[in-house]
């Protein structure tokens, strides 16, 4: 049965679930610097998908008393998964699935950044309707009205857009070859410059301050400032924003294939988890905002997705509620590789080697995704036993990347 490595840190101790999994050194130092922070409720946690981020680590999960640090919920705010399971089977499935790649990469925009990566020649009224009615319109026009710069992030136009790097929509198998909907994104261009705006002002609140920092941008807001209460605002939106957009592209996939398969129904509840977010949570006896960077909410009882890679296989979990892991599991593999090391160590050939078995792009444009730039999935999953139970076990066999 897995279980944690305490680090000492001279201050807040580290919970690490990395048996059998590479934490490398500038990963170890990065957290070090996170549980160094005055605020830190009793420790910090980390997932075995662990790797280096900006300010904070990817698979890491912080529990402050006080503040927020807005780099450590990052700039891809409410980035999360979805999933689906139909009544299809592997049967029900064409010889070539190059058709239904196509009709999905037609039918959802990605890849690309501003407009080219959202709706090219207009909005569809769908899209529209969602962004109206769920009152993201209203709720965004208010937090523009505070910062302005807001503004300039791409919202509506990326709606139901998927978005390129990590992400992904693919169709999948599971152990009893049921057809499952699988997809990854989250809050686009708006929740994009939401981050970077509300990092930069930090920043420069924690400068004027005259505190010292290991990492500037292990800035935080102190809880009870103007700037707290906007910047939690905000990020309230964006990630509210996120799951909507994996609704509408859900929505659309599976109008996709309904066109293109035979007639099926999909189970009434889907899972819908955000991986990048801050909530108030009770964790050891006190309210605390709590920072999943890389991290699922895994409560007992409670559904998850961990996604291998292009090639690998993605499990469908259930929480058992650790309560040292802050309630929390892996979002994933983890990189191993950087996208520089990895596109300049893995060829063309070595990729379509690695994804022979899934119709996905195979071109030099995604080798920073390949599945040898990721932790192997199974370690990952055996290092976090005693987080999750394996409900079902994935495999791809289309892959859509922007």
């Amino acid at each position: 049965m897995a279980g944690y490595e305490t680090i000492e840190t001279g201050a807040a101790p580290i919970k690490a679930w990395v048996k059998g999994v590479p934490l490398d050194d500038k990963a170890r130092l990065q957290l070090e610097n996170i549980a160094r922070l005055p605020f830190i409720h009793d420790h910090v946690a980390v997932m075995p998908d662990v790797h280096l981020g900006k300010g904070a680590t990817i698979g890491s999960v912080i529990a402050t008393k006080g503040a927020i640090v807005p780099a450590a919920v990052g700039v891809d705010i409410g980035c999360g998964m979805m999933a689906v399971r139909t009544s299809l089977s592997a049967n029900d499935l064409p010889d070539s699935l190059a058709g239904l790649r196509s009709g999905i990469e037609a039918a959802v925009p990605h890849g690309g950044v501003g407009v080219k990566g959202g709706w090219k020649d207009g909005v569809p009224n769908k899209v529209k309707t969602r962004f109206a009615s769920t009152g993201l319109a209203v709720r965004l026009e208010a937090i523009v009205a505070k910062h302005e710069a807001i503004a300039a992030g791409n919202s509506l136009v990326h709606l139901g857009s998927l978005g390129g790097g990590n992400h992904f929509i693919e169709v999948c198998l599971d152990e009893a070859d049921r057809v499952w909907v699988m997809l990854h994104s989250g809050n686009r261009g708006v929740g994009n410059r939401i981050g970077t705006y509300f990092m930069q002002m930090a920043r420069e609140a924690i400068a004027k301050k005259g505190i010292g920092l290991p990492d500037r941008d292990l800035a935080w807001f102190d809880e009870g400032e103007p700037l707290f209460a906007d910047y939690t605002e905000a990020v309230v939106w964006a990630q509210d924003f996120a799951r909507q957009n994996r609704e509408q592209m859900m929505a659309d996939v599976l109008r996709v294939m309904r066109t293109l398969l035979p007639s099926f129904t999909c189970d009434k509840s889907a899972v819908n988890c955000h991986h990048n977010y801050v909530e108030q949570e009770t964790h050891f006896g006190a309210e605390v905002w709590l920072t999943r960077k890389g991290a699922v909410r895994a409560r007992e009882g409670d559904l998850g997705i961990i996604p291998g890679s292009m090639g690998a296989r993605s499990f469908i979990v259930r929480g058992k509620g650790n309560a040292d892991a802050f309630h929390s599991c892996s979002h994933g593999a983890g990189r191993v590789l950087s996208r520089t090391a990895a596109r300049k160590q893995f060829s063309l050939e070595d990729h379509a080697e690695a994804t022979a078995h899934v119709e996905c792009r195979k071109d030099a444009g995604v080798i920073d995704e390949t599945p040898m730039a990721y932790k192997d999935i199974d370690a990952v999953m055996a290092a976090q036993s005693d987080l999750v139970d394996i409900l079902h076990t994935l495999r791809q066999v289309v892959c859509v990347k922007g």
